[in-house]
């Protein structure tokens, strides 16, 4: 054991007191006392006594980790006992301890001691070497993780040397964040910031560019994957989200999550640190330029005219008459196109400056664009879509198309001479939950029943797709209860109208009925699917079948037409050989008729006689004058089916072709004479 007194010493003292933990003391090498340093993790309050210890807090964590978090065994190791053991009430179980010297250096009186979990025999003291403590860190940056491991004595500043040296990127254009405790300079020590063992950084670099064209793809497509981690917070409140979107979630998708948790409405949202390029809400997460991994928002609700008139009146001086009501029922009248005389139900058909739609109109699909165009003057421009065509139209756009796309049909009946329009056009239909759900699950259709005219052609509309009960239905509903909201499925052989919603409801009670007849929808959705995908089974089935008995069918075809024209080919083939053969039999027999006749043996001019052997074996033997010419050879020779331009007559001794010789010689010209024998060869 060390006992020099420049090494720091650690003194660690048992004493009764009212606070709870264990004190931790440094002793110098004069002994002086300094200030205690607490750390509550003894959870028995009825134990109040107090052992000395460290001061420094990096310094009893590292003590507390070499001995696996065992309290006992930490103390033990710090002041052992004169018998080299601490006790403990916990099951009597004892830790032995190093010997220690009392002669190095003297201890302080002991303080009064009380009942404890740790019975100390007497005040001891124990030279402890420092050692560093390790510190893990895991730094993201872009696409990148780098792991950094440093002792607590190093310095922000030698971390982003490391990643200087990792990432290639400047130390000056480098922001390193993450710390629990804020910003830090880079001259900060690790041990200061008393940092956990394993932490979590990473890397922004604002000033560089984005990465190159060339790869702007890949790395989009990488960004697309992310996850960012935006963290909002409410202004209004004070209060902080911490939201996980994946890079491919759009601005839009964030600003409705953003009104589930605040119920602030998307177009009453007022936000902060948004970047520059994010200039459409449908732009994704991954482009519109946000800090990775992590960004902070700012968001507030944007005041309406009615509050800041509210806070004008507020501000002034004059007196006014106020109304029992607390006004919040009436704050967004203004704000949603409601006039006060509207909420308090004065007729609003004065104050229009144009119709919904055009009286008496006979193309639908102008009327509609009208109606659509008089809407977000009216209203806003968040609202449903309505469907710009005819009625025959949206069917065939809800429910004629495969079972998966179908949709339900809303038809929203305007009239304008009714109290409830407004308060359920600018509040209901026009609330972000409702706009979004109808456009998710409903194709939206509108008419405008102000006009008589335009209510007598829907009626006979209605009569011709509903039927005369909801043609009567609509026809029997009074003025007030207007606005209209038909739910209409489609179905096989006729259009279900699920419900009809009035005008004086609210928007909890007309997304529940939208919901209720969804449910309804996709149970009859599911069968129709089901029915679906079972006929395109047995379709394809049958075409399967189809197209194999087509294929057999040119198959044999193919096969048929193949031996037609092969035995077309072989006709055409025999035929040629007939032909040649009768062209080679007729001019045999026309040889065979002029040749001269065969002299006898015993004649008056002298006899050749010759003997011609075939390719075949057999023998031609003939008698010729010698003064026939080589030609009736050849002739004789052709007349038994061997004609001299396909074969030559060879002669053995000497060998030689006997017709390349002059056909006009005697036989006794070219030797062949009194006899000779002769054979045939097929000519190459």
């Amino acid at each position: 054991m060390a006992s020099n007194m420049d090494r720091e010493m650690i003194l660690a003292d048992f004493q009764s007191g009212d606070e709870d933990g264990i004190k931790l003391y440094w002793l110098d090498p004069a002994h002086s006392w300094t200030t205690a340093a607490k750390r509550s993790w003894i959870p028995d309050k009825s134990r109040q006594e107090a052992c000395t210890g460290i001061e420094n807090i990096d310094e009893a964590i590292t003590l507390l980790e070499q001995n696996n978090w065992d309290l006992v065994a930490a103390i033990n190791g710090v002041i052992p006992q004169e018998n080299g053991i601490l006790q403990s009430d916990y099951g009597g179980e004892t830790i032995p301890g190093p010997a220690f010297d009392p002669a190095n250096r003297p201890a302080p009186a002991p303080p009064s001691s009380s009942s404890s979990a740790f019975r100390p025999v007497m005040p001891s003291r124990q030279i402890v070497e420092r050692q560093p403590r390790m510190l893990d860190f895991r730094v993201e940056y872009r696409d990148r993780n780098v792991d950094v491991v440093l002792e607590d004595s190093c310095t922000v500043g030698e971390i982003k040397q490391i990643l200087e040296n990792e990432l290639q990127i400047p130390v000056s254009k480098m922001l390193l964040k993450g710390w629990k405790t804020g910003d830090v300079e880079d001259s900060t020590v690790l041990k200061s910031l008393h940092l956990p063992k394993n932490n979590s950084l990473y890397v922004l670099t604002p000033d560089l560019p984005p990465p190159s064209s060339s790869s702007h793809a890949g790395a989009l497509q990488e960004s697309l994957n992310q996850n960012f981690m935006l963290i909002i917070t409410h202004r209004e409140v004070q209060r902080e989200y911490n939201l996980n979107f994946s890079g491919s979630s759009t601005i839009q998708e964030v600003k409705r999550n953003v009104y589930d948790l605040t119920s602030i409405p998307v177009r009453h949202q007022l936000w902060e640190g948004w970047p520059t390029t994010a200039t459409d809400d449908s732009m994704c997460l991954a482009e519109s330029g946000l800090s990775y991994p992590c960004h902070r928002l700012t968001v507030g609700r944007r005041s309406s005219p009615a509050q800041t008139r509210e806070q004008s009146e507020e501000q002034s001086t004059d007196v006014h008459m106020v109304s029992d009501s607390d006004g919040d029922d009436f704050e967004d009248a203004s704000e949603f196109g409601v006039d006060d005389g509207e909420v308090f139900g004065m007729a609003s058909s004065a104050l229009r400056k144009s119709p919904m739609m055009p009286e008496n109109a006979e193309n639908e699909e102008e009327a509609l664009l009208q109606f659509a165009a008089e809407f977000s003057s009216r209203y806003g421009d968040c609202h449903p879509v309505f469907f710009i065509g005819s009625l025959e139209a949206a069917f065939q756009e809800a429910f004629y198309v495969k079972a998966r796309d179908r949709k339900l049909l809303a038809i929203y009946l305007h009239h304008d001479e009714s109290v409830l329009t407004n308060v359920f056009c600018s509040q209901m239909l026009c609330a972000e939950s409702i706009v979004s759900y109808l456009s998710q699950n409903f194709i939206t259709w509108a008419w405008d029943l102000t006009k008589d005219a335009n209510r007598a052609r829907f009626l006979t509309m209605c009569n011709r797709h509903f039927g005369s009960v909801v043609a009567q239905t609509i026809r029997t509903q009074k003025t007030d209860q207007f606005p209209l909201f038909l739910i209409i499925m489609g179905k096989r052989s006729s259009n279900e109208v699920l419900n009809v919603i009035q005008g004086n409801t609210t928007v909890d009670e007309l997304m529940m009925r939208l919901m209720a007849a969804m449910e309804i929808f996709t149970a009859q959705q599911q069968e129709d699917i089901k029915d679906e995908d079972e006929r395109e089974a047995r379709e394809n089935v049958k075409r399967e079948q189809d197209e194999a008995y087509r294929l057999s069918l040119e198959a044999d075809r193919a096969k048929r037409e193949a031996h037609e024209r092969e035995m077309a080919e072989q006709f055409r083939l025999e035929q040629i050989r007939k032909e040649q053969e009768e062209e080679r039999e007729a001019i045999r027999l026309s040889l065979e008729q002029a040749l001269p006749p065969e002299p006898k043996e015993e004649n008056a001019e002298p006899v050749s006689k010759l003997r011609i052997r075939t390719p075949s074996g057999e023998f031609l033997e003939r008698r010729f004058l010698a003064s026939n010419k080589l030609q009736i050879v050849f002739d004789f020779v052709a007349s038994k089916g061997f004609p001299w331009d396909e074969f030559k007559l060879l002669s053995t001794f000497p060998r030689r072709d006997v017709t390349q010789l002059d056909p006009n010689k005697s036989l006794l010209e070219v030797k062949l004479f009194p006899q000779e024998t002769l054979f045939l060869e097929a000519k190459e």
